[in-house]
């Protein structure tokens, strides 16, 4: 191990960075690292499969906020793409999908990062020394005394994330209409690839925090599945979809199973104004203890506080223009 620990040291501490003008050589990479070992020390990432997640890039736009006091954007993507040029690093392609071959030979925007891009693996070595807390507290060290000497202080692996709690608090608590607002105001004041990655974390933390908000349970059929495993088998369902609302607050969302989600999106089932269950009369089934009629009338389960219940004017516009009701 001592050996392998010599060998990444030696790689941490020569990152081949990128130059600019006027800002110096770019954080990105080092940035990237201390997130990925940050996730491994909180064990959200267990198996050498590195995601694009929310959580990860959650964990790079707080680690940039802490230790970076250069003018470099926060692109999330470039990092995750040039890693490749290192010894250590290797990007799993789409199936189909192949890395870009043009002039630059980058991938700088987020979609096409998420697009073209599976995962990431360390080298096997390196995965192993960082499963292990002494060593990756060693090579945290490295990088934090290589790259951000002055403000490594504000760096812990097992540091709290205010970033993802700022956004957090803003889905719990925010009315919709303020949060839409905020969305268009950051539209406005961001740059393109920084707004789509803040989409998909704030994406990313409603499909965790709903599904909390309703203890993990189906709101419909009351299903609840608990293991060991960190497994989520009910879904954050929009009631109206981002792509319209722009809104990934609470009240704009509900738990439901898979199947039962997908019955409310293609409008097989809507919830009323008093919260039961309305099955649409087009629907024909075969007779099975996995029907939709036996939930017909059904009183949804609620969250535990008020704020949080499903917004009427939300369930309202469902029933209008995608439950498939009579005439």
């Amino acid at each position: 191990m001592e050996e392998l620990l010599t060998k990444y040291t030696n790689y941490f501490k020569k990152l081949n960075r990128g130059y600019s003008k006027g800002l110096g050589k770019a954080p990105h990479k080092p940035i990237l690292l201390l997130s990925v070992m940050e996730l491994m020390a909180k064990g959200e990432i267990s198996i050498n499969k590195i995601f694009i997640t929310g959580e990860l890039v959650l964990a790079f736009k707080n680690n940039w906020q802490k230790l970076v006091t250069t003018g470099h954007t926060p692109n999330f993507s470039l990092p995750f793409f040039h890693l490749k040029n290192e010894p250590f690093w290797e990007l799993e392609t789409r199936p189909g999908m192949e890395l870009p071959i043009t002039k630059s030979r980058s991938i700088k925007s987020f979609p096409k990062l998420k697009e073209t891009v599976a995962f990431a693996c360390l080298e096997e070595g390196l995965f192993a020394l960082l499963l292990t807390p002494l060593y990756r507290q060693i090579l945290t060290e490295v990088l934090l005394d290589t790259y951000f000497p002055e403000t490594k202080g504000n760096f812990s692996l097992m540091g709290v994330n205010a970033t993802q709690q700022q956004l957090e608090y803003e889905l719990l608590n925010e009315p919709g209409e303020i949060y839409r607002e905020h969305l268009k105001q950051l539209k406005a004041t961001l740059k393109e690839n920084e707004f789509l990655e803040e989409v998909f974390v704030r994406g990313s933390l409603f499909k965790k925090t709903v599904p909390r908000i309703y203890e993990y349970t189906c709101c419909i059929s009351g299903m609840k599945i608990n293991t060991h495993a960190n497994i989520q088998m009910v879904d954050a369902c929009h009631i109206r979809p981002f792509s319209l609302s722009n809104d990934d607050t609470i009240p704009n969302g509900i738990s439901l199973s898979p199947n039962l989600h997908r019955a409310f999106d293609r409008g097989l089932i809507c919830i009323n104004k008093d919260y039961r269950v309305e099955v649409s009369p087009d629907l024909t089934e075969s007779e099975s203890v996995y029907g939709l009629r036996q939930f017909d009338g059904v009183a949804i389960r609620l969250p535990e506080k008020k704020r949080h219940y499903p917004s009427p004017e939300g369930l309202a516009w469902h029933r209008e223009q995608v439950f498939l009701g009579e005439g």
